[in-house]
This record gives C-alpha cells, sequence and structure tokens, in this order.
C-alpha cells in the first residue's frame, strides 16, 4: 500500500508537489514550477459578487478569496458583497486576468426592432409588424378590433388568435400582423415610460361623424412621440354625420397631413360595424410595414417585452409576453424585469398549449417567480445563475435611476438630456386657456436654430396633470405651464420621476428658460492655452518601463493638472496627460518660470535630452 501510495503522489499538497517536483533539473527543479503555475484564461466576473461567488469564479478556495481580501485591507465574510474594482485587485493578486461584463441592461428588448444588429444580421427574417390601435374614447377602437379579428384570424393550430392575452394576431394574404389591444394610449407611452418600444406603427382611429376630439390630440402626441408610422383608420363611415373632408381637415390643423391633402400620411375610410374597409386598412399596414423592411433573428436567445401580468390562484404568476427577437422555448429559464423563473408552460390565446415562439408572437408564460410590470424586459438567460446576476444588475441600476431622479431641478433635467447625445429639447406645454395655445406654442418652437432643434410634444388647455407627467416622463421632456395650475397628483408623480415642471405668467420668462436650456445643449467651446514650456535635462530610468524626465521650465508655467505635448525636432511626437510632478523630493501642482523639476506624462517613456515640453490646459466655455 505504502507502494502503491507513493506511485501515485500520495495524498494532495506538499507530498504531491515534492513527488512531483523530482526528475530533470533534480529536486525541486524549475519544471514543476512551470507546470503548478500554467497561466490561467481571463474570467469574466460581475458587476458585484459575494465572496463565495468570487471564490468559485476564480477557481479558489473561500480562504484564500478571504486571506487576499484582508491583504487588500477589505474584511468581508463569504456572504458579504464586493464590488467589480475590489474583486478584480483579488483576482489579480492570483495572477488571473478578468473581463469587466457590460451591464446585461442593455438587452435589445428595450429597442425598436428595427434596430441595426437586427437588420444587418444575416440570420435575420422579416417578421410580422405590431401594430397598436389609439384614439379619442366612443370612436370605435375595441369595435374595429373586433372586426379585424372576426374577419382574418389566424388558424388556431398555427399560433392562433391570443384572445386572452392582451395581443392578437391575423393573417393577411398569408402575412401576419400582430395586434395589442390596450386600454388607451397611457398604457402606450407607459411602456415607453418603461423603457420598451413595442409598436411598430400606431393607428388612429377617429370617427366620421365625430372628428378630432381632445384624446385624438393626446394620442396623436404620444404616437409622434414615439417616433412611429401612423395610418389613420376613419371610422364610422356609416354614419348619417360622416363627413371624411372634415376629419382630414382636422388632421391636417394638426400636422397630420392624409394623401389625398398631398401628405404622406396614410388615411383608410371604413365602417367597424359592418366590416367595410378592413381589408383595405390591412393592405395599407403590411405596405407600410414593407418599407420598415422589419426585421428579427429567430435564431438567437429569445428577447420580449411584457404587455401585462397577474397572478392567478390556481396557476401562479401569468405574465402576456411580447417576443421582439430570437425564439422563447418551454423549459427556458427567463428574466422579466426583475423576476426570474423557467418557463412551465406556454399558451395562445385559446388556452392551448405552445413550444415554442418566435418574433412577434404573443404569448402566456408561466413559471416566474414575481408579477412583473407592463413595459418590463423579458430575457432568455443560459441557466439560473446568469439570471440571478441579471436580476441583481437590475436591481442595482434602478436603484441608481431612482437616486438619479430624485432632483427636479431645470439643471437636473439638463444634465440627463445632454448625457443623452441629443439635440433636441423636447417640451409639454399646458396653458391656461385655449385661445393661447398656439400663440406660446409658436413662440417655443421659434427658439430652434440650426443646432438645436425645441420640439413641442403637446400643447393643451387645463391643469398639468398626471397624463401630461408620464408623456414628460417617457420621452425625457420638460412640462411648462403658462398661466395654469398644477394638480396635486401630477405634482407627487412628477417628483417621483423626477420631472421638472415650470409655471409661468409672463411670456418673456417662459421664452428665456427654453433659450437658456437650448443654449445649454449646445456644445461648448473649446479652447486650447499654452502655459509654459521646459526643456528636458536630463533622462532616468523609473522601474523597467518608466521614464522621468529632468527639465527646467524656460519660460511661463506647468500644471500639474495641464497636459503635455512632447516636441522633437519641431515636430509634436506625443501628447498626455501628467501623472507626476515633483520639485526636490516634493510632489508640487506646478512649476514656474526657472524652476527645475522632474514629471512623468502618461503613457510616454522616451524622452531624450534637449527635447522641448509645452504645457496646456483645454479651456471650455458655454455658449
Amino acid at each position: 500500500m505504502a507502494q502503491r501510495r507513493g506511485q501515485r503522489g500520495g495524498p494532495r499538497g506538499r507530498g504531491n508537489r515534492r513527488n512531483r517536483s523530482d526528475g530533470p533539473g533534480g529536486p525541486g527543479g524549475q519544471r514543476a514550477v512551470v507546470e503548478d503555475k500554467a497561466p490561467r484564461s481571463p474570467v469574466a466576473l460581475p458587476a458585484q459578487a459575494t465572496v463565495g461567488e468570487l471564490a468559485e469564479i476564480l477557481e479558489m478556495t473561500n480562504v484564500d478569496t478571504i486571506k487576499a481580501l484582508m491583504r487588500l485591507g477589505v474584511m468581508a465574510t463569504v456572504n458579504e458583497t464586493v464590488e467589480f474594482e475590489v474583486a478584480a485587485k483579488v483576482a489579480a493578486s492570483f495572477e488571473i486576468g478578468v473581463l469587466k461584463p457590460k451591464d446585461r441592461e442593455e438587452s435589445a428588448a428595450a429597442v425598436k426592432v428595427g434596430m441595426d444588429e437586427e437588420m444587418t444580421d444575416d440570420n435575420s427574417v422579416t417578421r410580422p409588424p405590431v401594430i397598436t390601435v389609439l384614439g379619442h374614447v366612443d370612436h370605435g377602437k375595441t369595435t374595429l378590433l373586433d372586426a379585424i379579428r372576426g374577419a382574418k384570424v389566424v388558424d388556431s393550430e398555427a399560433g392562433g388568435i391570443t384572445q386572452s392575452i392582451g395581443a392578437y394576431q391575423v393573417d393577411k394574404n398569408g402575412q401576419r400582423l400582430t395586434f395589442i389591444d390596450t386600454p388607451g394610449h397611457a398604457a402606450f407611452t407607459q411602456m415607453r415610460a418603461s423603457g420598451a418600444q413595442v409598436t411598430d406603427i400606431a393607428v388612429l382611429v377617429i370617427a366620421a361623424d365625430d372628428g378630432v376630439m381632445p384624446q385624438t390630440l393626446e394620442a396623436i402626441d404620444h404616437a409622434k412621440a414615439a417616433n412611429v408610422p401612423i395610418i389613420v383608420a376613419i371610422n364610422k363611415m356609416d354614419s348619417p354625420g360622416a363627413d371624411l373632408d372634415r376629419a382630414n381637415a382636422q388632421l391636417a390643423e394638426h400636422e397630420i397631413i392624409v394623401e389625398s391633402y398631398g401628405g404622406d400620411t396614410v388615411a383608410v375610410p371604413v365602417s367597424a360595424l359592418k366590416g367595410d374597409g378592413i381589408d383595405d386598412l390591412l393592405e395599407s399596414l403590411l405596405l407600410v410595414a414593407e418599407i420598415q423592411e422589419l426585421k428579427a433573428n429567430p435564431d438567437r436567445a429569445g428577447i420580449g417585452v411584457v404587455i401585462e401580468s397577474h397572478m392567478d390562484k390556481t396557476r401562479g404568476a401569468v405574465a402576456s409576453v411580447l417576443v421582439r427577437s430570437g425564439t422563447v422555448r418551454t423549459g427556458d429559464n427567463v428574466v422579466a424585469g426583475t423576476f426570474r423563473g423557467r418557463i412551465k408552460s406556454m399558451m395562445d390565446g385559446f388556452g392551448n398549449v405552445v413550444k415554442e415562439a418566435g418574433p412577434s408572437t404573443p404569448i402566456e408564460v408561466l413559471g416566474l417567480n414575481g408579477i412583473p410590470a407592463a413595459g418590463d424586459q423579458f430575457d432568455v438567460v443560459k441557466n439560473d445563475r446568469e439570471g440571478r446576476d441579471l436580476v441583481n444588475t437590475r436591481e442595482r441600476l434602478a436603484s441608481k435611476r431612482k437616486d438619479q431622479r430624485a432632483a427636479t431641478t431645470m439643471a437636473e433635467v439638463m444634465r440627463r438630456v445632454q448625457q443623452s447625445g441629443a439635440k433636441e429639447l423636447l417640451v409639454v406645454i399646458k396653458t391656461g386657456s385655449h385661445g393661447s395655445i398656439d400663440a406660446v406654442q409658436r413662440a417655443v418652437e421659434q427658439v430652434s436654430n440650426d443646432e438645436v432643434q425645441v420640439r413641442v410634444l403637446s400643447a393643451s388647455s387645463g391643469a398639468i396633470n398626471e397624463a401630461d407627467i408620464l408623456l414628460a416622463s417617457a420621452s425625457d421632456a420638460m412640462v411648462m405651464g403658462f398661466e395654469t395650475s398644477v394638480e396635486a397628483g401630477a405634482r407627487r408623480q412628477a417628483d417621483a420621476e423626477g420631472i421638472a415642471i415650470r409655471t409661468y405668467d409672463i411670456i418673456y420668462n417662459l421664452i428665456d428658460e427654453v433659450e437658456d436650456a437650448a443654449r445649454g445643449l449646445l456644445e461648448p467651446e473649446r479652447k486650447e492655452v499654452v502655459l509654459g514650456h521646459a526643456n528636458v535635462l536630463e533622462v532616468f530610468q523609473h522601474g523597467k518601463r518608466e521614464q522621468i524626465a529632468g527639465v527646467r521650465v524656460t519660460d511661463g508655467l506647468l500644471k500639474r493638472s495641464g497636459r503635455m505635448r512632447v516636441i522633437r525636432k519641431g515636430d509634436v511626437v506625443f501628447d498626455g496627460a501628467i501623472t507626476s510632478m515633483r520639485h526636490l523630493k516634493d510632489s508640487v501642482r506646478e512649476l514656474t518660470n526657472n524652476f527645475e523639476g522632474g514629471l512623468m506624462i502618461d503613457g510616454f517613456h522616451e524622452y531624450q535630452e534637449g527635447d522641448l515640453l509645452e504645457g496646456y490646459e483645454v479651456q471650455v466655455t458655454r455658449r
């Protein structure tokens, strides 16, 4: 037994290493050391991880990982969480490279399906358009959807009409269209406010006998803010008071110019009650969808958007999901918002079980551990661990966004707009009287110039209400009131969403505020100011690669906070930031004329005696 144990190398530990070290090179030779320290491939670390999870990723024991943290001055137990920066230092102490993963919150479900990666993907195929029906109450939205469903229902065995999950799929000439049955434009915008651009086409329903009404105007504003094509369905053409020309003229007053008036908006006269014009409407929708070239890759992991959800007493959490791209299958591990689970079952609107669902397909999903909100992202993940990481990331980012939105000052609003890189200032306007709407809107829009556009999302009369805040929240706009008040509920919602509300009694003050905000979106002027020059007198080696330049300032001064050009024989050979500046043994912030010192420039290690150093700084001024 002893001999056999010796041949196997004995128990793991020192004996094993000592036996393996015998051989060429003698006892303790270098070959075994090289084998024990074979280079590890870099590992991906999450933004946050417990000490135990970090040890598992690094393939180290919990004790070794805790010791490494203690050497870094971090006292943490196995179940405590450490940030990426600390975990990276622990990995470096074990000579393991790390890869910083991107936050998974950038899921494609938050982007309109016409996204570039889908358009350029070789595996992408044409997908059905997703259509939302909007309009004034009692103008026939539900009747129109019923007429569409009743006339052109997809056969149940081929995917079915999804009557019970808030979305419907119909067939026209072998091509499918997906309709989302939302209760109104508020729900439409609520999904946008949650970060989900669900709709490809908006159908605006107007009653021919009633014309454009207040909720019609709100629906127009919300559809325009979503930046999706609008098709007008002029309903109730069978009504005795139907007046097509009046409806078209009223639309033109609100910048919806139909084709018969020389515009580019498709308008289709229909009678939802009699079923007239339904075929023409579906053909128009297919034509607009064809122009958009909507595509998705069915072979990737499924991503989608939650339409609605509820808790069923017998089935548990039930979520209605619209698949945006990829394919979702029964048994997949999924994350919806901040909830996760494994799909136990998927059903169509008839209650029939389906095994998989492709792009633009609405499904009902069972198996989540909670109820996600409408507009939440839905992602298929590889395993339960990846699902936990994604949920943790979303919770952390949601908390961060909440903290950032706590401030409702105009400066905070402008900071968010600037971070988005937009050159467009979006405004929601409310006035105390109907007669002042046009005057205020024109005055605000005239602030636009070649570099910054001021766009009015909505202009109406009355007190500022919660619907105005919702529209502003979905579009990162600011709300401006002229000679009007703010409802208490709107004020509370604005504080929660971080939306700035400004009210004015003098129109010139309103215009001045808009002009000031527009100026804030202009790129600031950047000007280089030369501070001084210095000659390199001597070069000192610092470590294996770095060098220190011993210099004398010949004119002006050099600032530690500035930048430096290295000029050799009249040519600039390097330009970078100053990482260290010393006079004698002291670290200093600047070196003035005739002073000597040593300095290091970030990334440059090839100084030569006689080099000329030019110190400068970039001054940024607001335009």
